[in-house]
C-alpha cells in the first residue's frame, strides 16, 4: 500500500513520456522535417512534458494531502469534544462489517484506549496517519519516469537513418508500451494481457492520428 502513490506516478509518467514523445516526433517527421527539427521538437517535448507532469502531480497530490490532514484534524476535534459518540461510531463500523454488537464495542474500546485517532483514521476515513500523500515524491517520480520514457523514442528517431526512423520508432514505442503495460499489471496484480493490449492499442491510435495530422499540415503548409 505504501508504494502505491509513487508507483502510480511512475507508471503514468513513463506511459505519457513514451507515447506523447513518440507521437510528437512522428508527427513532425510525417510533416517532412529533417533530423534537427525532429530532435529539437522531441527534446522540447521531453523537457516540457516532464515539468508539466511534475507540476500536475504536485498540485494534485498536495490537494489530496491537504484533504487528509483536514480530515484528521476534524476527527481529532470530534474525539476531544464527543468521545462517546465517536466510540459508538467506531463500534457501528465494525458491526456493519459483520462483527457482533458485543465484540464490536469491546474492539472499539480497546482500539480507542490504544490510539483513538489512528483507529478512526484507518477504519472510518481510510487514511493512514503515517503514510499521508507525498507531493514532492509524486512530482519527482513523475518527472523522472516521463523523461526516461520519452528518451526511448527520441533516441531511436535521432539515431536511425531517415529511411527507417519512422518504423523503428513505431517498433520501439510499441514494445516499450507493451512491457510497461505488462509490468504495471504484474505489480498491481491485474491480468497482464488485457492491460498490455489496451496500452498498445491506445499507442497505435495516438501515433496514427498524430502522424496523419502531421502529414496533412506538412502538405498544406509546404
Amino acid at each position: 500500500m505504501h508504494r502505491a502513490p509513487w508507483l502510480r506516478a511512475a507508471v503514468l509518467g513513463a506511459n505519457d513520456g513514451i507515447l506523447s514523445t513518440s507521437s510528437l516526433v512522428l508527427g513532425v517527421a510525417a510533416a517532412g522535417a529533417g533530423r534537427t527539427a525532429i530532435v529539437t521538437a522531441g527534446v522540447a517535448g521531453l523537457v516540457a512534458g516532464a515539468m508539466s507532469m511534475a507540476a500536475g502531480e504536485y498540485v494534485s497530490v498536495s490537494s489530496q494531502r491537504d484533504t487528509e490532514k483536514a480530515e484528521l484534524a476534524r476527527e481529532r476535534r470530534e474525539l476531544e469534544t464527543m468521545p462517546e459518540y465517536e466510540l459508538g461510531e467506531l463500534a457501528r463500523i465494525y458491526q456493519q462489517r459483520g462483527v457482533s454488537e458485543e465484540v464490536s464495542w469491546e474492539v472499539a474500546r480497546q482500539l480507542t484506549a490504544t490510539d483513538a485517532l489512528r483507529a478512526h483514521a484507518r477504519d472510518e476515513l481510510g487514511v493512514d496517519p503515517d503514510a499521508l500523500s507525498r507531493p514532492f515524491q509524486a512530482a519527482w517520480t513523475s518527472a523522472v519516469s516521463f523523461a526516461l520514457g520519452a528518451a526511448m523514442p527520441l533516441v531511436t528517431i535521432a539515431a536511425v537513418t531517415a529511411g527507417a526512423r519512422v518504423w523503428a520508432t513505431w517498433a520501439v514505442t510499441l514494445v516499450a508500451l507493451a512491457v510497461l503495460g505488462l509490468s504495471g499489471a504484474a505489480i498491481g496484480g491485474a491480468p497482464r494481457l488485457p492491460a498490455a493490449v489496451r496500452v498498445v492499442a491506445g499507442g497505435i491510435f495516438a501515433m496514427g492520428i498524430t502522424m496523419g495530422i502531421g502529414r496533412l499540415v506538412g502538405t498544406s503548409v509546404g
